[in-house]
């Protein structure tokens, strides 16, 4: 944009404050004008950009807020779905010994957020099994596995109840230990 002398016509650019041919003084107020409209645009543009900016920015909170109670309030069913999925996993390698007398036969996901390790006793029969025996030696130490071990970190946090069924060496059912999450509800992870 140019601007006129109004002494002698010529055109000057918008940024000159005399005149190039005269030397006269060149009217301000055009330049002021073109500041001033500059002005406005600019801040008709920080105005769109801050509602711009506004927007985004709530449509983002929306965005974080939504996944994060979904993933805190994820329904049941899912929670269900993800202990079906981690049972099918452990089965792909079961039967699998896990000392010289135990095996685990199976994993089981039940309703209502239960997980199932099913164990066969492979040396007893249900005759030669003390309960009084396994309830003092090896209970405390199934309830401190689950209280403290990283990998049952997602059961505590989702507060699963735990059972772990055992049957003797001919499959006849000896006995159950259930936790249920009050047992591990003190644990911090």
């Amino acid at each position: 944009m140019k601007t006129k002398c109004s002494n002698c016509q010529t055109e000057n650019e918008n940024t000159s404050k005399y005149c190039s041919i005269c030397g006269y003084r060149l009217p301000i107020l055009e330049i002021e004008n073109s500041v001033s409209e500059i002005e406005s645009k600019k801040t008709n543009k920080l105005k769109r950009d801050f509602n711009l900016k506004a927007t985004l920015g709530f449509v983002i909170s929306f965005v974080i807020v939504f996944f994060v109670t979904q993933s805190l309030f994820k329904p049941s069913f899912s929670l269900d779905k993800q202990l079906v999925d981690a049972a099918n996993e452990l089965n792909k390698n079961c039967p699998m010994n896990v000392d010289a007398d135990t095996v685990l036969e199976n994993t089981v996901a039940a309703p209502n957020k239960t997980f199932q390790y099913n164990y066969l006793l492979i040396r007893l029969t249900k005759a030669e099994i003390k309960i009084d025996t396994i309830k003092k030696y090896l209970f405390p130490s199934i309830l401190e596995n689950v209280r403290s071990n990283p990998q049952m970190k997602s059961f505590r946090h989702n507060k699963v109840t735990i059972n772990y069924s055992y049957k003797d060496k001919n499959g006849v059912f000896v006995f159950d230990y259930i936790i249920k999450p009050e047992m591990y509800s003190d644990v911090k992870d």
